[in-house]
């Protein structure tokens, strides 16, 4: 009889094309991959991988076992949805994904009540800028801001939220020097992977040619905070902070719309429907700040 374990290092392989990354996607060591594999071999009797320098390549057998085995693991991932969805008690674990502003500038606190309300849910915060696969149940819940509805996976669930604005800030301090006429252009400080807005060259402010570049949302925040230029940030983020201000004479952009999306039968749990009512009332109570409409005393 096959092992649907020693199938799961296989598809593992045969996605990632080395064994390596098999390791660590499944959190074991390399050579458990290795024993795991051969053990499907041994049982089926071919070969699946043909090792080379560049990694492992999938043998013609293996590709004929792949198809059969991402039938197993969609039966798997559907029987245990089934019975995923007919868990209506209010304890267990509850896995949440967004991304971390989100989670670090807005929701946290919302999140620290609800385990309070609710002591017997185990909840799971998984603070990422990358969609978790929710079919696969990687999450239970995903919390993202969507620019594009027509982009949203046909097989998620989705609750609608408020639009989420930005807004262009520099540290409080030194807001002078963003004038038109300021002897000291400003710098952008960026994170690596956006880089300088698109509608950056629209704005009547003078900006350095070289920006600033920092690989996180913290770090974006540290650099504002020193005074060497300005970034864009959500509202909910620049606003909130007494040591930032908005650059006068640059209009509001639109980052896209917040959603609440849960997978078909993941949804019908009451764990995650009490979490979706929460978070989606607590969502529609900061609509302004997310909106840039209600900017904090200072």
């Amino acid at each position: 009889m096959i092992d649907w374990d020693d199938v799961r290092y296989f598809l593992a392989v045969a996605r990632g094309g080395s064994v390596r990354g098999a390791a660590a996607r499944l959190g074991v060591n390399h050579a458990t991959v290795l024993r795991r594999v051969a053990q499907l071999e041994e049982r089926l009797g071919v070969q699946l991988f043909e090792k080379l320098p560049s990694g492992y390549r999938i043998t013609s057998a293996g590709e004929e076992v792949l198809e059969l085995a991402e039938r197993m693991e969609a039966t798997s991932h559907q029987l245990e949805a089934r019975v995923f969805g007919r868990d209506q008690g209010v304890r267990g674990l509850l896995r949440v994904t967004l991304p971390p502003p989100l989670a670090t500038h807005l929701l946290v606190p919302d999140f620290v009540e609800f385990a309070r309300l609710h002591p017997d849910i185990e909840i799971d915060i998984s603070s990422s800028g990358e969609l978790a696969n929710l079919t696969n149940r990687d999450a239970d819940v995903a919390i993202r801001v969507v620019y594009d509805r027509k982009t949203l996976p046909l097989n998620l669930h989705g609750l609608k939220g408020p639009e989420v604005f930005g807004g262009v800030y520099e540290a409080r301090n030194r807001l002078s020097t963003v004038q038109a006429d300021a002897p000291d252009p400003m710098r952008w400080i960026v994170i690596s992977a956006h880089g300088i807005p698109d509608w950056a060259g629209k704005i009547e402010i003078r900006s350095d040619a070289v920006p600033f570049r920092v690989s996180d949302a913290e770090a974006q925040l540290a650099v504002v905070r020193q005074g060497l230029g300005m970034t864009t940030l959500p509202c909910f983020v620049g606003d909130a902070d007494p040591l930032l201000a908005r650059v006068p004479g640059i209009e509001l952009h639109l980052y896209g719309t917040l959603w609440l999306l849960t997978q078909g039968e993941a949804r019908k749990t009451k764990r995650v429907r009490l979490f979706t009512e929460f978070i989606t009332r607590r969502l529609s109570a900061y609509a302004p700040l997310l909106a840039g409409m209600s900017i904090p005393l200072k």
